[in-house]
């Protein structure tokens, strides 16, 4: 697949990013071509090898959002009730990079937050996934980091966290 600086794309681990172009570098002895991104979010800079962007899911696209938000409001009756086995397929999901799975992370521990609090684990993972989803929100809808968790929690809001009943969402940074 072919990036073109400027073009927004979806790495995974990190939510959405800029491609800022390529870079041919050496590391262990072994020069590659390097596509560099800066994510949306935390403006990190990423290096992916050329030849290993498939296998980290550049290839998709940003999101539907209408379809991100029934994703959202729907409550999934299929979550595990046993600690260890919630949070590893929560971390399959995660790592999957499919966006509609990182939904399902946020909308189930958003659920589990309203009815008991989660654990200092399930916290971080909240967290983290609200990031990417907000990261990759932002550049679909062409608004704000802030805009873009105000449109995930509305959608929370429809199904999950019902009757505008508040979440304990992270705190936000100042910038």
């Amino acid at each position: 697949m072919k990036f073109k600086k400027g073009e927004t794309v979806i790495y995974p681990q990190h939510g959405a990013c800029v491609v800022q172009g390529t870079k041919k570098m050496e590391f262990f002895g072994e020069k590659q071509e390097y596509l560099i991104l800066k994510t949306v979010i935390n403006e990190m800079t990423l290096r992916v090898p050329l030849d290993n962007t498939d296998g980290v899911g550049l290839c998709r696209d940003l999101t539907d959002n209408q379809d991100l938000v029934s994703v959202l409001a729907k409550p999934d009756p299929r979550v595990p009730s046993n600690w260890s086995r919630r949070f590893k397929n929560h971390q399959e999901k995660l790592k999957s990079g499919d966006v509609y799975q990182v939904a399902e992370v946020v909308r189930n521990l958003a659920a589990r937050n309203r009815d008991a609090s989660l654990s200092a684990a399930e916290r971080t993972m909240y967290e983290r996934a609200r990031v990417n989803l907000v990261s990759e929100i932002s550049p679909a809808l062409k608004v704000s980091a802030e805009d873009a968790e105000i449109y995930l929690d509305e959608a929370l809001a429809k199904g999950v966290l019902k009757d505008g009943e508040e979440e304990d969402t992270p705190k936000k940074k100042k910038k």
